[in-house]
């Protein structure tokens, strides 16, 4: 990430996802771990897929939005993946990002029992790998020309 952008995720994302959690009614301690998790979720995307933008952002999407599925609901995610989009001015990359959010959303909720037996990082390092086998198959979307998120 360019430090252009870094500077104004850490401005205007940082405090948009954390007052989203705090919005849909988790404490102090418990949006700090929404922030905690997409951060997570992030650094692993990024050093599983390098200089592969795309292949990072589907992964980053579907762990981030998994994990605070099982975590928190899908109300919560729901609602902090909105507040995060709404930093976007790309309508293809909203498009593709709400299409694997939905997907690990899906993902979190059937699997959550599974995904809260584990502290974050681990859960979230084996949603990343999950992650990576939905995006090598083909099952998580890219953004297309016509803006279709599907793959």
């Amino acid at each position: 990430m360019n430090p252009r952008k870094l500077a104004r995720w850490a401005v205007r994302a940082v405090p948009g996802v954390y007052g989203a959690a705090r919005s849909a009614g988790l404490g102090r301690r418990d949006a700090a771990r929404v922030l905690q998790a997409s951060a997570l979720a992030l650094l692993i995307a990024r050093k599983r897929y390098p200089r592969q933008w795309r292949a990072e952002n589907a992964v980053r999407h579907f762990t981030w939005q998994a994990w605070l599925t099982a975590a928190y609901g899908r109300e919560v995610a729901d609602a902090v993946g909105r507040a995060h989009e709404r930093l976007s001015t790309d309508a293809a990359d909203t498009a593709v990002d709400q299409h694997n959010n939905r997907i690990g959303q899906e993902y979190g909720a059937a699997r959550a029992e599974d995904i809260n037996a584990h502290p974050m990082r681990p859960a979230v390092s084996a949603l990343a790998d999950e992650a990576g086998r939905l995006w090598e198959s083909g099952q998580l979307g890219v953004s297309r020309p016509t803006g279709d998120p599907t793959p």
